[in-house]
């Protein structure tokens, strides 16, 4: 019914454009509302005051607690857990292993999204100040490693679920609490903790929905008693109560018009639903506030309706308060929305977007709202049937896209995007796309006044595996047609791209221009590779950008097809660290390739790009670049010979190889046997340090030295390749360092 079809390409020896990011068809949302509160101490680290929501809790990821766990990431590698965590790194927990929070603020409630291998659940054991409380926190992969095979470049993905439980006490700052794994291993990406208020009571005159006959248990099924609320209310425009309880509405809920229903608060109503309200039109005047939707949707279905709301609200609406969980969609908007607001809402773990104005949408606003595990884009706007006008995306935190765009905007006219904090996305997206991608026709490409300003992007922007290259932190994409609307982007911050900053392109490879667009005032701190990524033709303007922490080059300008146009960068003045250009068209710059002065007493190999022959479940081959030797790479178990190789970014003369195993006693003793090559193309090898047995041993760092002759030619990619290990049927590596001396 709603299923949009992404368009392919045939691959391009340098440039397959091929962006297969689905709009979400219907999906989940968690929405946890509430009043605006302090930010999340981490989730937020960093922010300006202005980006993202003011939010009802406090985040703290894993890896910077005290743990007994193994930490891994970062990695940015598509289809492994770290690429999927927040801050790119978690805490792995086996059984009787744990890992320990202490509070910045007031909590009586914890909600942690974690990860449990596939096909298995368990639980984790909860201890407030060390004493163990009678209940845990239920983990399942129930709802994880989803497959969309529909999807170009898509991998299993949607590993983290979140879960959550009231404390049944009061702690405040400088308490501790510690999750243990009891039996399944258990990851722990980050924990929000939150001062949950009291069961709020009735309004004067609602109609609960118990009076009319749901069951508070949610042993037996309440969508009848929900409508005859819904019907009795609608005559007044009166309210429909949900008193605290767990409610069953298994079938959907139409007719909702001139109506509030509203709950006790998001903790304390919850209504077990996987398509909560269905309806092509409303006369409007609805208001959803103060209760959760949980659904059971565990899989990607396009074609089916599993949303929070599908279709209208109608004009004048609003939903406040809300946590939306375990949907394919959170709002999947159609026909008259008009005046819509939705904030503070809180939406989690949906198998497609978040929310999707899907055409004809005038004066929306979406401002406040917490999005994290989106298995499409987390906000968007798509200018299907008619164009959307007049809207804003604002103030808005999302979090953990796992395999399409922060927030995207396709088509529409006089659309704003403004003061939103964007955190890790994954394959398939940018942190904010600006996009005249139709997928579907009729189509209404982008008009007007685009307005993109105060948003932070911090570790956003992925490698398409379509494209066979990246995808910019923030992209404007002449996909469909060229970009001829007025393009403002105004004071944006973006942070620790693994790739590019902004990036201009066409994205199905046909070389349509990107017009009228103005950047002016941003900060880049930390991008892997360029902070201009031009792939078609067009005129940009750039005033007042400065750049920190450029990995090759300041702009890679190379449109694409061949011949197709220029790209126009103007420099409007006040630029400054991104004054070089990448020279060869030919091949994409590598993060880190434009460092040519490298510390000489420093590791070389740090932080580079990392590939191996095999893998071995979350065990990537970044963990051996990654500086910490307590996370390692283990290739395909009983399969050698195994090799892991380094790209440096250019050809450097290495003269000291340090390889590591962790340095955990753990780890028993073992020899590996190892060949040191090195080549300059990443093609064609030769060995600088032949086959021998080295002997990792615990006693002494689990630590060895290759030591290369004088003589040994400088080298842009370096190997080592495993053929035995007395240990383990497999290679094993933590760390490999490489130094001029």
């Amino acid at each position: 019914m709603h299923r949009h079809v992404m368009s392919s390409s045939p691959h391009r020896t340098r440039s397959p454009y091929v962006l297969a990011v689905a709009v979400a068809l219907v999906g989940s949302v968690v929405a946890v509302a509430g009043p605006a509160a302090a930010r999340p101490a981490t989730e937020q680290a960093g922010a300006t005051a202005a980006a993202g929501a003011s939010l009802p809790f406090t985040s703290v990821e894993a890896e910077s607690a005290t743990t007994t766990g193994q930490k891994i990431g970062p990695d940015h590698t598509q289809g492994t857990l770290a690429s999927e965590a927040s801050g790119r790194q978690a805490v792995r927990l086996d059984a009787g292993q744990s890992v320990e929070f202490t509070l910045s603020a007031a909590a009586n409630a914890v909600n942690v999204a974690a990860n449990v291998p596939d096909g298995q659940s368990g639980s984790l054991a909860v201890y407030v100040n060390g004493a163990k409380l009678d209940r845990s926190l239920a983990v399942t992969s129930k709802y994880s490693y989803v497959d969309t095979s529909w999807i170009a470049g898509a991998k299993t993905h949607h590993f983290f679920d979140n879960t959550r439980l009231l404390l049944g006490r009061d702690l405040k700052a400088g308490d501790t609490v510690r999750l243990e794994a009891t039996s399944s291993q258990v990851t722990v990406d980050v924990a929000d903790f939150e001062q949950v208020a009291a069961v709020a009571s009735a309004p004067s005159g609602a109609i609960s929905v118990v009076d009319k006959g749901a069951d508070p248990t949610g042993q037996q099924d309440s969508t009848q008693a929900f409508r005859d609320a819904i019907a009795s209310a609608r005559n007044s425009g009166g309210t429909v109560w949900i008193p605290a309880g767990d409610f069953k509405v298994g079938s959907a809920l139409s007719g909702v018009e001139n109506v509030t229903i509203q709950g006790a608060g998001n903790w304390h109503s919850v209504v077990h639903s996987s398509h909560f309200i269905d309806q092509t039109g409303s006369a409007g005047k609805v208001h959803l506030k103060d209760f959760a939707v949980i659904g059971e949707v565990t899989e990607r279905v396009d074609s089916s309706p599993d949303n929070f709301v599908n279709g209208s609200l109608g004009p004048d609406s609003s939903v406040s308060g809300m946590w939306i969980q375990h949907l394919k969609c959170g709002f999947w908007l159609t026909g008259n929305n008009d005046n819509l607001v939705v904030e503070n809402n809180r939406v989690l773990d949906t198998t497609a977007d978040g929310l999707n104005l899907n055409g004809n949408a005038h004066g929306v606003q979406v401002r406040g709202n917490f999005l994290r595990n989106q298995g499409d884009d987390s906000l968007a706007m798509w200018s299907l049937n008619g164009a959307d006008t007049d809207s804003v995306f604002s103030g808005n935190t999302i979090s953990q896209p796992n395999l399409a765009n922060g927030i995207a905007i396709y088509g529409g006219t006089d659309i704003t995007v403004k003061d939103n904090l964007v955190q890790d996305t994954n394959a398939l997206g940018s942190g904010i796309a600006i996009s005249n991608q139709k997928f579907l026709d009729p189509f209404s490409p982008l008009a007007g006044t685009i307005t993109v300003s105060g948003n932070k992007l911090v570790r956003t922007g992925a490698i398409n595996p379509n494209w066979n290259h990246p995808m910019g932190a923030l992209r404007v994409d002449a996909y469909d047609s060229p970009v001829e609307a007025t393009v403002n982007i105004t004071d944006t911050t973006i942070e620790d791209s693994p790739y590019s900053a902004y990036e201009f392109v066409s994205g199905s490879g046909t070389g349509k221009a990107v017009k009228n667009v103005t950047v002016d005032g941003s900060t880049v701190d930390k991008v892997g590779t360029v902070v201009v990524q031009a792939e078609t033709p067009g005129a940009v303007k750039f005033s007042n950008v400065t750049a920190t922490g450029v990995g090759a080059a300041g702009v890679y300008n190379c449109p694409y097809p061949s011949g197709s146009g220029t790209f126009t960068l103007t420099d409007g003045g006040g630029n400054s660290g991104w004054d070089s250009t990448w020279s060869d068209c030919s091949a994409w710059p590598q993060p880190g390739a434009g460092n040519p002065d490298p510390d000489p007493d420093g590791n070389l190999a740090q932080g580079r790009t990392a590939t191996a022959t095999g893998s071995a479940d979350v065990y990537t081959p970044g963990k051996a670049v990654d500086g910490d030797a307590n996370t390692y790479w283990e290739s395909t178990n009983n399969a050698f010979p195994q090799s892991l190789t380094v790209d440096l970014g250019s050809a450097r003369a290495v003269r000291r190889l340090v390889l590591k195993l962790p340095p955990s006693s753990a780890w028993s003793a073992r020899t590996e046997t190892l060949t040191v090559q090195g080549g300059t193309d990443g093609s064609a090898f030769s060995t600088l340090a032949a086959s021998k047995d080295y002997r990792f041993d615990p006693a002494t760092g689990n630590t060895v030295t290759v030591t290369l002759p004088d003589s040994t030619p400088a080298t842009r990619y370096l190997r080592v390749q495993v053929t035995a290990n007395t240990g383990w049927p497999a290679a094993q590596l933590s760390e490999v360092e490489a130094y001029l001396k």
